[in-house]
């Protein structure tokens, strides 16, 4: 029986690992920080309480409970041997493999920006989500019991990074700063400010003129500021300053700015590509190493016209399938196949009826109401579980129909510690929208 050893149980992962598991003759060994996948395009609605974590996060075990040739083991790759195929957790052990699928996925990039690591929160994982969520609500508390601290920004929120992420995001918060913090008066309403920043001249630089212009209009109906054309120069401990001098106090700034892959591919011994990624060949297998495939956002993969594809959650799950294809053909002693992705499409949600979407590889344009609704089915079709889908579907419709946002509840406290006293009042300097 030949062992297969899969790093990371995101999107690629776990594709990989459930398509490999029909073979009798395959035993398989998954290998995740965590004991569960995370469902990154719903990290947002995490973070701004629209859905609760268990609607984005699934057991792996669970998951994969009916196939006994599959084991799950809890523990962070830190190093690996492609020439081996052996993987080396954090606690020690060691996992060697006939064949070794890396796809450990990504961690924010910061590209140097100073202060970022210490004081931006990125949007990448469960972890970050709920500790955002909760920085959020702690500031309207705050703000709440202290007006004084409007003054010091304390309902200013600034978006770095301006492609779907940062633009969910941004049309998200706008949603639960309309519903949440007008629970707690008008004056302290008026005071909260969303800056959406990004080095570019238009929010979702993938989509066509015609849907960032849809996007940038829509989100200043929100009230969201966009400061487009400049980058952040440093964050610090309640401010940033931008590349045009400008400064904005805050203690809320958001990192939607990049990613890159995560550390293991410092220690996996070889050169890496763009972003950090494993460059790999139109099969998914990494060149000089028999049996070594890298998936996902681990992996720098190209379409047919040898083209780099983007980093989204389609990429990845098609990826892990196609591996796990591959492996097949690899037992059966036959060719493996270049990988063909089949493009569906770009979207983005904006808020309530509110979202753009680009179909198919000839990206048919869709906008409005009908965007958002092509939105909703296709993030739904893509949720693990059945548990999942029904779950959300219900979250969603609770919060469409009723109008009804989930409740803003506090649970760490410990977000809420800021040392106002640091802060002096400085002007905002706001551009003009647009």
């Amino acid at each position: 029986m030949k062992h297969v050893v899969i790093v990371g149980g995101g999107f690629a992962g776990l594709n990989c690992a459930r398509k490999l598991a029909a073979r009798p003759d395959v035993r398989i060994t998954l290998i995740d920080k965590n004991n569960y996948q995370q469902f990154q395009p719903l990290l947002y609605q995490v973070a701004t309480a629209a859905l609760s974590a268990t609607n984005a996060a699934f057991s792996l075990r669970s998951v994969l409970r009916e196939h006994a040739n599959v084991e799950v083991k809890l523990g962070e790759a830190v190093s690996v041997d492609l020439k081996s195929r052996t993987v080396t957790i954090a606690e020690g052990q060691k996992y060697q493999g006939d064949f070794l699928v890396l796809a450990a996925g990504s961690q924010a990039n910061f590209f140097g920006t100073p202060g970022a690591n210490q004081h931006a929160y990125p949007l990448y994982s469960i972890h970050d989500a709920e500790l955002l969520r909760s920085r959020i609500l702690a500031v309207i508390e705050t703000a709440n019991r202290d007006p004084s601290v409007l003054a010091k920004g304390a309902l200013n929120f600034v978006i770095v990074g301006a492609g779907p992420t940062g633009t969910e995001m941004a049309g998200a918060l706008g949603s639960v700063l309309h519903a949440g913090v007008k629970k707690f008066g008008e004056k302290i309403a008026s005071q909260a400010h969303i800056f959406l920043v990004d080095r570019g001249h238009a929010v979702l630089g993938a989509f066509s003129e015609k849907a960032q212009a849809y996007a940038a209009k829509i989100l200043e109906q929100r009230n969201v500021t966009l400061r487009l054309g400049t980058g952040v120069k440093e964050i610090g401990e309640g401010y940033v300053v931008l590349d045009d001098g400008s400064k904005i106090l805050t203690h809320t700034v958001i990192w939607a700015g990049g990613l890159k892959a995560s550390a293991l591919s410092n220690n996996a011994g070889i050169q890496c590509g763009h972003g950090g990624r494993l460059d790999v060949q139109p099969d998914l297998t990494v060149k000089g190493f028999e049996g070594v495939y890298a998936l996902g956002d681990f992996a720098n993969i190209t379409d047919k016209d040898g083209k780099p594809l983007p980093q989204l959650g389609s990429v990845a799950e098609q990826s892990g399938k196609w591996c796990a294809k591959n492996i097949a053909s690899d037992l059966a002693n036959e060719t493996r196949q270049p990988f063909h992705y089949f493009d569906k499409g770009i979207m983005a949600m904006i808020g309530r009826d509110a979202a753009v979407a680009e179909v198919g590889e000839h990206r048919h344009e869709l906008q409005g109401a009908v965007a958002f609704a092509a939105w909703i089915g296709v993030h739904a079709a893509l949720l693990t579980t059945t548990r999942a889908k029904v779950g959300t579907f219900i979250e969603w419709a609770w919060d469409y129909f009723g109008h009804m946002h989930s409740d803003l509840i506090l649970d760490r406290p410990d977000q809420a510690n800021i040392n106002w006293n640091e802060d002096e009042p400085t002007e905002i300097v706001q551009s003009s929208k647009g």
